[in-house]
């Protein structure tokens, strides 16, 4: 039975990680291959809150829909998750971005051709690897992206930590989805400048490995001075620091669950 349980829980996690990046790439991709005409930043950040809002609502009632290793291991640490469950959740996760990488390319596979005659960009004018992954401004150091990427996933764990603490302010109904949404876009729109705010290593690896494959080549992992694994390890240790410091300067200070 529970592993039956799990089985339903990684499926779970696999589709609501599937239902945000198949949305969030593909606001990115209808943006830079249409140059611009169909879409701005404003919209790629109103795209992607919403796409953690429908994928929270796809997967929350089983998997707790994470959608991020960086949440799930912050939730072990921090909560009562498993900590058996979290390599499971991290797999799940990282295969469904990856298959929506997928599909976003596949549907836009006439569109990449128009815009850049078939040849595979990581970097410059006719780039289309940041479509799917994130990449440093040409400004940014390997210690400020670390330090963007771990800010920005504290932050994100912080307030997530804030709005589904019954104990706290919780929001009524179901409107805890919406507003996680409306966290990420709130992150996009002050914390989007440096590097894209991926905060979530599954978001920005499981697409990445889809581009090593998908005709970018290894140069998807050696562009911005190998910073492939900035937004991978700088969100799990920042989601760490965000769950902690709300525990110890919020949670501590409320009542025990009933119960």
């Amino acid at each position: 039975m529970a592993r039956t349980r799990l089985k339903q829980e990684i499926l779970a996690e696999f589709l609501g990680t599937f239902v945000l990046i198949v949305f969030g790439v593909g606001v990115v991709a209808q943006v830079v291959l249409s140059g611009g005409q169909n879409g701005s930043y404003l919209s790629i950040n109103l795209a992607w809150g919403l796409a953690v809002v429908m994928g929270i609502y796809v997967a929350g009632g089983v998997s707790g829909a994470h959608l991020n290793p960086a949440v799930t291991l912050a939730l072990a640490v921090r909560r009562d998750f498993p900590s058996a469950k979290v390599v499971p959740y991290w797999l799940a996760q990282m295969a469904g971005a990856f298959a929506a990488s997928a599909i976003v390319f596949f549907t836009y596979h006439d569109a990449f051709a128009a815009f850049d005659g078939g040849t595979r960009v990581v970097v410059g004018d006719k780039a289309t690897a940041g479509i799917f992954a994130t990449y440093p401004q040409p400004f940014l150091s390997l210690a400020g992206g670390f330090i963007d990427q771990f800010i920005g996933t504290a932050l994100l764990v912080l307030v997530v930590f804030a709005i589904t603490d019954t104990r706290n302010s919780a929001p009524t109904g179901n409107m805890a989805p919406l507003l996680i949404g409306l966290l990420v876009v709130l992150i996009g729109m002050t914390f989007g400048f440096n590097s894209g705010y991926a905060i979530n290593p599954a978001r920005d690896l499981g697409p990445r490995l889809f581009t090593l494959i998908g005709g970018w080549g290894p140069q998807v992992f050696v562009a911005g001075n190998y910073w492939f694994w900035i937004p991978v390890i700088g969100p799990l240790l920042g989601g760490l620091l965000g769950g902690w410091v709300y525990d110890k300067l919020v949670g501590e200070g409320l009542k025990p669950a009933a119960g």
